[in-house]
Parts: C-alpha cells; sequence; structure tokens
C-alpha cells in the first residue's frame, strides 16, 4: 500500500470521489479517488478494485469535489446514492496532507 499515492484526483473541476478503505494484514490505510471521467461513484471504486486486487477494499462512501486549483481551495460536499455519504472530514484531513499550500479546503453536509 506504501507505493500507492493515498489521494488522485483531477487537476481542476466539480466531478464525484469516493472514500475507501484497504486492509493489507494488519495494516489499514484510506485513499481519496476522485475523477471527472466517472459517470457514477461505483465506475472510481471499481477502477481502483481492479488495479489493487492484492488488498480488501470497502468503499466508504462518496461525493463531489469542488477542485478549484488558481484559488488554492477545495470544497468537499453531497453523496453518492449507491454508498451513502463518506466521512468528508476524513477526506478533507487527507486532501490537507496531499496540498498543504492550499488555503482552503473544507466540507459542507450540504447539497448533492
Amino acid at each position: 500500500m506504501s507505493g500507492l499515492p493515498v489521494v488522485d484526483i483531477d487537476p481542476s473541476g466539480v466531478f464525484k470521489y469516493v472514500l475507501i478503505k484497504a486492509t493489507k494484514g494488519s495494516n489499514e490505510q484510506f485513499f481519496v479517488r476522485g475523477y471527472a471521467w466517472g459517470e457514477y461513484h461505483a465506475d472510481i471504486f471499481e477502477e481502483f478494485e481492479g488495479k489493487n486486487k492484492d488488498l480488501r477494499l470497502s468503499c466508504l462512501g462518496g461525493g463531489r469535489i469542488e477542485h478549484s486549483p488558481d484559488r488554492k481551495s477545495i470544497l468537499v460536499y453531497g453523496y453518492s446514492v449507491g454508498f451513502g455519504k463518506a466521512d468528508h472530514s476524513i477526506t478533507v484531513g487527507l486532501l490537507k496532507s496531499r496540498y498543504p499550500d492550499y488555503t482552503s479546503i473544507t466540507f459542507s453536509d450540504e447539497g448533492y
């Protein structure tokens, strides 16, 4: 798991994302994946799952990300119809680690 980026999202725009928990032995890690190509949250999870067959994976929910690199801001909000709402506070924590120079990385429990 150490070779996988914890966060992999599109460089800008508004898109669906999923929060994934991976387990291998006694090790556990969360991953955030978000892409505009994902018509459904399941598409994004299944793509990650297909590339990581050696891990035990579960999708902890999803939502949307509004990524504005020019403003150095990310907003996490909404939910996945199929997986439910991710714990956006976990997602924000992971995004803050990935984008330490951003001035605003927040979440809202409103919106779809």
